[in-house]
């Protein structure tokens, strides 16, 4: 699968992070600092939606039960072999794109 168009740069603010569906697959999209970030969008341990979790600094934390993701690594910061899926992500003009592989 190739780069697949999730949002525009404008909806993403910078400290930010939101759910997006695309390509059959559910990612969390973040703004960190002006650079963008995806990560699957459901958390290992209840399927909670990460994309509607905090955001602080690059870790995310899910709504449900509070689980902990990096969102450049995809790790949890406590331990790092519990981790969602990462995507390569492009800007192009204003919009963000996702290769959902």
């Amino acid at each position: 699968m190739a780069f697949v168009r999730v949002a525009k740069v404008a909806d993403v603010a910078p400290g930010s992070i939101q759910q997006a569906e695309a390509g059959g697959k559910t990612i969390a999209l973040s703004n960190v600092a002006g650079t963008f970030h995806a990560i699957d969008g459901t958390c290992l341990h209840r399927g909670g939606p990460l994309g509607e979790g905090m955001l602080e600094g690059t870790v995310v934390t899910c709504p449900w039960h509070g689980w902990q993701f990096d969102v450049i690594t995809g790790k949890n910061p406590v331990n790092p072999a519990a981790a969602v899926g990462c995507y390569a992500v492009e800007v192009r003009g204003d919009e963000v794109f996702v290769d959902l592989g």
